[in-house]
């Protein structure tokens, strides 16, 4: 839940260009924004949306203070009757967006603004901020939980993020990537996501002997125990100590839930031998965790060395993306409503052709196999295309428009959902664990071919034939 109002948190140019809207009387027309990034974090097939809830919450409570009016005109650059204007504002236009957990893909709208212009302009930063912060961490999260295959997949990052709302809200776009819970105890509070943990080094050290500060640990917390065994030497005393203290303390209790962590060392030799250890002292039940600057490709390297580990600890490589810290999401125009209603479709064209925009006010579609259920590729349509799944459908690259492929015995759906509808929001936000369960069984419907960590299956995001002959004559007129 947002606990301030976020409506200064915008760049500066945001306000210099509100100011000359309102001047010139832009401001009362509609304009069509879209939210879509380019490229997939670590050369992945498909990226995690995610950041909406923190979308709606800001766009609730979007207002300026009277605090915010009086440093305004401390800037002596807006004019009096638009800080008027600021101090009545309140978004009423339209928020369109796929759902959080959705598997997206480059150059197609994570989330449209339909809105007057000042009000589309001044939500840019915040939106962008919320989108690109936690898809990037929910993309990464779940490339690391696949990596694990199926063993658990925990979030510690907090002490390495990048300031306090990196650390809550990331642990919160890990959730949905897939992470079974969080250390982030105010992550737990806001947001339900399980936050757990045990012990650190610390611990060890303030008693007198290692045995003891296991034992301890063990009558206190009998039913969350995960002793930390690398303080001194790890299958010398710290294994054996705590294999002693459970058979001392939680076997006689019928408690057999209770695990060791490693968090330092050769972690495939010492699971393996950890593993061996707790097998021939008959605790074939105890887990084995392991933590220290793990990602989806150590993780990996030491499964397939044999390592004997159940859960996996990830701190600073999740919660910073540190592979590919930055998701690039941006936020274009693609069209305007003239005075009569009608939508007129805006480009930006570049030298560097990956960064020309689609225009126009957009559907997204994404169709789906009728007899595998698995993804076949998405279609950006113009806002009044209906696709009939009765219907062949003939799909191309719009790069390469001679590459054609004819759909049939397919289902489609519409991915974008209304979230605000003149200013009122229409969405209900789903729960956290719902939102991770989504996500789960959408990434379930790739192709395992787009789920590849190296040269992956690229995932076809074409055009109509109507949106690209707009486009195509909207290059045509830029060059004219």
């Amino acid at each position: 839940m947002q606990r301030e109002n976020l409506s200064m948190l915008c760049d500066f140019y945001e306000l210099t260009m509100s100011n000359g809207y309102f001047l010139n009387g832009f401001y009362k027309r509609n304009t069509y924004f879209d939210v879509f990034f380019r490229t997939v974090p670590d050369g992945g097939g498909f990226a995690i949306a995610a950041g909406l809830e923190q979308v709606v919450h800001y766009i609730e409570q979007l207002h300026f203070d009277e605090e915010d009016i009086e440093y305004l005109r401390s800037k002596k650059l807006f004019d009096e009757k638009f800080l008027a204007y600021l101090r009545d504002f309140k978004f009423t236009g339209d928020i369109y967006a796929v759902p959080e957990g959705t598997p997206v893909f480059p150059n197609e709208p994570i989330l449209t603004v339909r809105a007057p212009a000042i009000e589309a302009q001044l939500i840019e930063t915040f939106v962008l901020l919320a989108i690109n912060h936690q898809s990037l961490i929910a993309t990464k999260a779940k490339r690391i939980v696949r990596a694990a295959q199926g063993r658990v997949v925990l979030e510690f990052g907090s002490r390495r993020a990048q300031g306090a709302d990196g650390a809550v809200i990331g642990a919160r776009a890990a959730y949905i990537g897939g992470c079974a819970g969080t250390a982030c105890t105010l992550t737990d509070e806001l947001y339900g996501v399980p936050a757990g943990g045990t012990m650190a080094h610390s611990w060890v050290q303030m008693f007198d002997s290692e045995y003891e500060a296991f034992k301890t640990y063990c009558e206190l917390y009998p039913n969350n125990t995960t002793l930390l065994v690398d303080t001194y030497n790890t299958l010398k005393s710290g294994v054996p100590n705590a294999i002693r203290a459970f058979k001392e303390v939680l076997l006689p209790k019928g408690i057999t839930n209770f695990a060791i962590r490693l968090d330092s060392g050769d972690i495939a030799y010492l699971s393996r031998q950890a593993r061996k250890m707790l097998d021939e002292a008959g605790l074939s039940c105890c887990k084995i965790t392991a933590s220290n600057a793990l990602d989806e490709h150590l993780i990996r390297d030491l499964l397939m060395q044999g390592a004997c580990i159940d859960t996996f600890g990830v701190g600073e490589r999740l919660i910073t993306a540190r592979s590919a810290p930055v998701f690039g999401g941006v936020y274009k125009l693609v069209a305007v409503e003239a005075p009569d209603g009608t939508i007129v479709p805006k480009i930006k064209v570049s030298e560097n052709t990956t960064k020309i925009t689609n225009p126009h006010f957009k559907k997204l579609y994404r169709f789906f196999d009728n007899e595998s259920g698995k993804a076949l590729a998405d279609e950006l349509c113009v806002y009044d295309e209906v696709i009939d799944p009765d219907t062949p459908h003939t799909i191309f690259d719009p790069n390469a428009t001679w590459k054609t492929k004819t759909l049939t015995n397919f289902t489609v759906k519409e991915l974008q959902v209304p979230i605000f509808k003149n200013g009122r929001r229409v969405y209900e936000l789903p729960s956290i664990h719902d939102i991770q369960a989504y996500c789960t069984g959408q990434v379930g419907l790739l192709w395992d071919e787009v789920q590849r960590f190296e040269n992956p299956h690229t995932y076809y995001v074409d055009l109509s034939r109507r949106l690209w002959d707009i486009k195509r004559l909207l290059l045509q007129d830029c060059k004219s």
